[in-house]
């Protein structure tokens, strides 16, 4: 089960505590928010992207976008999220639970700048009715290993060309 993996990934580094399990769905941003009781933006949404042959997980704040430049210009390809279907078997988590916790060997872990605005962020824990509540350095010592990189753009930021 997803969130065994993630539990047990958490439980390595002593922070499997902070996870909550919900009644409600938490699969969305918004939904997600509702359930942990916070703004959208603090909810670490994980979108995963195939770069190289391989999967990139991409740790964003839930009110951030990806840019396309940015992106492009980090990664050296177009960003192309995974299909719903290729989730669970490429990530180890399904749609709606995806985290950076207790993953498949081969996906690379990445944390969007976006997420330093805050003290403290909520990802899903591998399941669509999940979160776990950490500050960013447990998050980035979850993670590991993992990179900072700053492919995103906020909502006052508006569309960049591509």
């Amino acid at each position: 089960m997803s969130i065994e993996r993630a539990r047990a990934h958490l439980a390595a580094l002593g922070l499997d505590g902070r996870i909550m399990e919900f009644e409600q769905s938490s699969a969305t941003v918004e939904l997600a928010a509702q359930a942990v009781g916070c703004e959208p933006a603090h909810i670490a949404k994980t979108l995963s992207f195939h770069v190289d042959g391989q999967v990139a997980l991409v740790l964003f704040a839930g009110d951030a976008r990806i840019d396309n430049r940015k992106f492009k210009d980090r990664f050296h390809t177009k960003p192309k999220m995974l299909g719903a279907d290729e989730a669970e078997p490429l990530i180890g988590h399904g749609v709606g639970g995806v985290c950076p916790f207790g993953v498949n060997e081969g996906c690379s872990i990445h944390l969007d700048e976006s997420l330093k605005r805050f003290e403290v962020v909520y990802p899903a824990a591998g399941t669509s009715a999940s979160a776990v509540r950490l500050s960013i350095d447990e998050l980035e010592r979850a993670c590991m290993p993992c990179e900072w990189v700053s492919v995103s753009k906020l909502p006052e930021q508006g569309c960049e060309a591509e």
